[in-house]
């Protein structure tokens, strides 16, 4: 699993899909919402959460887009579909640690990776 706001896709998602399916047999993507990335990035995504969805969706090495949570830190997505890999880019630290330090919130304990990867969020 990979969460990004995929925000028009470039060369570089497409080797961090890469690298990721190579942690796994299914990728799972996960989109943030509209709002999600005001609050993280100080503005609305360029386009909306559908045609992120979308464009997503039609990735080469992705086999499943689901919609993030609705609001930051729960981590629900993770608890329901539980994945054995939970990967982020060198430029989403952050929110690894953050992953890390509400892992007690989950009922099992993935493995999570660092892909090598550069960021994933670039234009």
């Amino acid at each position: 699993m990979i969460f990004g706001i995929f925000d028009g896709t470039h060369e570089t998602h497409s080797e961090l899909f890469a690298e990721a399916k190579e942690r796994g047999d299914h990728l799972i993507a996960v989109v943030a919402q509209d709002h999600i990335v005001h609050m993280l990035k100080g503005h609305e995504p360029t386009k909306n959460l559908a045609e992120r969805f979308d464009h997503l969706a039609k990735q080469d090495g992705v086999d499943e887009v689901l919609i993030g949570d609705a609001e930051l830190e729960t981590w629900n997505i993770v608890k329901r579909h539980q994945p054995e890999v939970v990967a982020f880019s060198r430029d989403q630290e952050a929110l690894m640690n953050d992953f890390k330090s509400n892992m007690e919130k989950l009922s099992y304990t993935p493995t999570i990776v660092m892909l090598k990867n550069s960021e994933s969020n670039k234009k």
